[in-house]
């Protein structure tokens, strides 16, 4: 009996491991519980091999009407998404094709992205986004001509800076880590006035101020010089404000455009060497339209 039941066993393992765990899609016939239950029903009436029986019949029946296992076709989840039917019977083309509509269906949404209602003399920019032109125009008020969506530049940027000079000497010695060339010293002038409607504090008066920036007197120094001479003719490298290293208020101080204002000290001291300054300063200005 013992040897029998263990018999039986195996076999039954044997048969149904590869079922359950998916490395058969289609269950085998009856043969087998058919053929083991009359040779085994003969010689033993045990509860545990007629239930046995009882649950390999059941899996055989249920299996043949149930689709494979997911992920027995040897692929990953991923790759069966991908090329094979998904969930619900619905493939993955009319899924991307869904996708697909809904950004076109998004795209063909008549609404500005201000305003969120229909459009009201929709402009368009370079950059493909629409929007109202008053609310367009409104939004230039605060941030320039810059689109609100992916801050793409589509016209001349304009800063705060008041009116001055901007100059500037070429001498022959060197900067630390640019051995090979001399330097160029630009020298900012401001003489102090009456603060505009762009600035903190309009009608207040501000302090002038004088300031020196170094750039290598080579030929990525002398680019990054003509993109600072553009940037100041747009009034983008100053504006009125407090100053950050002297506390003082309602003076002209620096704006966003990082400038090496000592000869050496590094970094640390807004000096040279650093290697990757002019590139540094190049992307700055380029955020800005300027390039």
């Amino acid at each position: 009996m013992a040897v029998s039941y263990l018999t039986f066993s195996l076999l039954f393992c044997r048969k149904i491991i590869p079922i359950l765990d998916g490395t058969i899609q289609e269950p085998p016939d009856l043969h087998f519980f058919q053929t083991t239950k009359r040779l085994l029903t003969r010689t033993m009436e045990s509860h545990a091999v007629r239930a046995l029986l009882r649950l390999y019949q059941k899996i055989m029946t249920s299996s043949r009407h149930q689709p494979p296992p997911y992920g027995a076709s040897g692929l990953s989840g991923s790759e069966e998404t991908s090329r094979g039917p998904g969930l619900n019977g619905h493939s993955t083309q009319n899924s991307e094709e869904s996708a697909r509509g809904g950004a076109t269906g998004d795209s063909r949404d008549d609404k500005c992205s201000i305003c969120l209602s229909h459009f009201t003399d929709k402009k368009q920019l370079k950059c493909k986004h629409e929007f109202c032109n008053k609310c367009l125009q409104n939004a230039m008020k605060y941030s320039g001509p810059i689109c609100p969506i992916c801050k793409d530049i589509f016209g001349e940027v304009q800063g705060p800076q008041p009116d001055g000079t901007m100059t500037w000497n070429h001498f022959s010695t060197s900067l630390p880590g640019f051995a090979d060339c001399g330097h160029i010293s630009i020298t900012y002038t401001f003489l102090g006035g009456k603060q505009k409607e762009n600035h903190p504090n309009p009608g207040q008066y501000y302090t002038g101020t004088t300031r020196y920036a170094y750039l290598p007197d080579n030929k990525e120094g002398n680019e990054v010089l003509r993109l600072l001479k553009k940037a100041f003719d747009q009034k983008l490298i100053f504006t009125v404000g407090t100053s950050r290293t002297s506390g003082v208020e309602n003076t002209v101080t620096w704006n966003d455009i990082h400038h090496k204002t000592s000869m050496t000290g590094g970094p640390e001291r807004f000096g040279y060497p650093d290697k990757n300054y002019l590139s540094r300063v190049k992307d700055e200005l380029k955020s800005k339209g300027i390039e």
